[in-house]
């Protein structure tokens, strides 16, 4: 039977890869630190008026906002800001794979301080699973590929180390956010608290004067409704299903499955592309399908 905590991982995953490519254009005009914080505002803001509307701030009790505020500042302050960072560099695509790391990086960290296990069949899909998100990403371009989501812009080693330490934050922040979860914490609420601490954070970088934290170019209309609906849809439905998941799911097995965003994004390239993935993106993508299912029927 497959548990309710799986589909929220995996829905968390879709609104991630949505969010990948629709975040591409502005990211690059506002910079990674800009258009973080404008993101981060403008979800706080829709965050709070749900949890208000519904009550659910009520289920946020200050016995937990320490550590919902240490897993905001990791996992979406730091994490978020480099992946945007490395998604500048490298674009999407080599930026997705990176980030998929979190998933190994979180297993590893749920069984080193969590104690979680995984049986035979779980083990063995969340290892395709991993693998399919490698190879459908890191095989996934033509080799004529000229689009400027592939160009190189800045140094690539930076990238890669920025798109790991986004991984390594991601895996962190959910470690941390994972005992609150389990008790009855609302999750909007909580989403609401992470976002709110990271925006908080920006904005105190622009206060500072910190150059990299202005804006690199001045935000259109367009370019700020862009971001509002990539924020809705990766931050304020993404990462509110992925607290939910954690509420019922090891932390190994929930960023595995919600890891997959990546191979969602190959179709979604497609389409803006106008060109079917390269061979490889086809295997890593069989590769996943039939790890998920093998998790999904554990």
């Amino acid at each position: 039977m497959i548990a309710s905590y799986d589909l929220l991982a995996l829905g968390a995953a879709a609104c991630w890869a949505l969010g990948s490519v629709t975040s591409a254009s502005p990211a690059r005009h506002l910079g990674a630190f800009a258009f973080t914080r404008w993101r981060m505002l403008m979800v706080a803001v829709m965050l709070w008026t749900m949890s208000f509307a519904t009550g659910g701030w009520q289920r946020l009790p200050l016995t937990v906002w320490g550590m919902v505020t240490l897993s905001g500042l990791i996992g979406i302050f730091i994490g978020d800001t480099a992946l945007y960072a490395a998604m500048n560099r490298l674009g999407p695509r080599r930026a997705g794979v990176l980030f998929a790391t979190h998933a190994v990086f979180s297993a590893l960290l749920g069984f080193w301080l969590l104690g979680e296990r995984m049986s035979a069949q779980a083990l063995a899909g969340a290892s395709l699973t991993v693998a399919g998100v490698m190879v459908a990403i890191l095989l996934g371009r033509h080799k004529q590929e000229s689009h400027a989501w592939e160009a190189d812009l800045g140094h690539v080693g930076t990238g890669v180390l920025l798109g790991l330490l986004s991984a390594l934050c991601q895996a962190v922040g959910a470690l941390i956010i994972k005992p609150v979860m389990v008790g009855n914490v609302d999750p909007i609420a909580a989403s609401a608290l992470r976002v709110t601490v990271a925006c908080a954070a920006h904005f105190v970088l622009l206060g500072l004067g910190f150059a990299a934290a202005r804006d690199q170019h001045a935000p259109t209309r367009r370019v700020l409704a862009q971001t509002a609906l990539n924020g809705f849809i990766a931050v304020g439905v993404g990462m509110t299903l992925l607290l939910m998941a954690l509420k019922g799911g090891g932390i190994g097995m929930v960023a595995i499955l919600s890891s997959v965003s990546p191979v969602l994004v190959l179709p979604l390239l497609w389409l803006h592309l106008g060109r079917a993935p390269a061979p490889g993106a086809w295997l890593g993508a069989a590769l996943t399908v039939l790890g998920t299912a093998l998790i999904l029927s554990r």
